[in-house]
C-alpha cells in the first residue's frame, strides 16, 4: 500500500499512521477505525504479511470493528500471504460473535487454508461448525 514508485520508501509519517490504524484494529477501536476509513484510509489496507484490518480485528475478537470495516467496503474474506482468512482466524480464537459478523458480511467458510470449516473440525468446535455449515 505504498504510493509512488516501488523502489521509493514510504513517508515515515505515513508508516506511523498506518501502524496506528493497525493497532486500532487489534484493540477493536471501531469508532476510530470508521473515522479513519471515512477520511481516506483504505478499508483493505494490508500490513507486510498481507493481514488486513479486518483480519486483525477478527483475530483479536472485535466483532464491532469487523462490522465497521465491512460496512465501509472492506473485504470480509480476503486471505493473508499465508492463505489464512479472517473467518478461520476467528474460529481459531473461538470468537463466535466475530464468526457471525463475518458470515453475515458474506465471508466464505471454505476459503483459505485451513478453511474456517477445517479449523472448526480440527478443534472439535461443534458450535462454530454448526454456524459455518448453517
Amino acid at each position: 500500500m505504498t504510493p509512488g514508485p516501488p523502489d521509493e520508501e514510504p513517508d515515515p509519517q505515513l508508516l506511523d499512521l498506518w501502524a496506528r490504524v493497525f493497532e486500532m484494529a487489534r484493540s477493536g477501536d471501531a469508532g476510530s477505525l470508521a473515522a479513519y476509513v471515512d477520511a481516506g484510509i483504505p478499508a483493505n489496507l494490508t500490513n507486510d504479511r498481507g493481514d488486513t484490518l479486518v483480519m486483525l480485528a477478527a483475530y483479536h475478537g472485535h466483532a464491532e470493528a469487523v462490522t465497521a470495516l465491512v460496512d465501509r467496503g472492506a473485504d470480509p474474506g480476503r486471505v493473508n500471504d499465508r492463505g489464512q482468512s479472517p473467518l478461520a482466524g476467528a474460529v481459531f480464537k473461538n470468537e463466535p460473535e466475530v464468526v457471525k459478523a463475518l458470515l453475515e458480511a458474506g465471508a466464505d467458510p471454505r476459503a483459505g487454508h485451513p478453511s474456517a470449516i477445517e479449523a472448526a473440525t480440527l478443534f472439535g468446535n461443534g458450535e462454530l461448525l454448526a454456524l459455518l455449515e448453517g
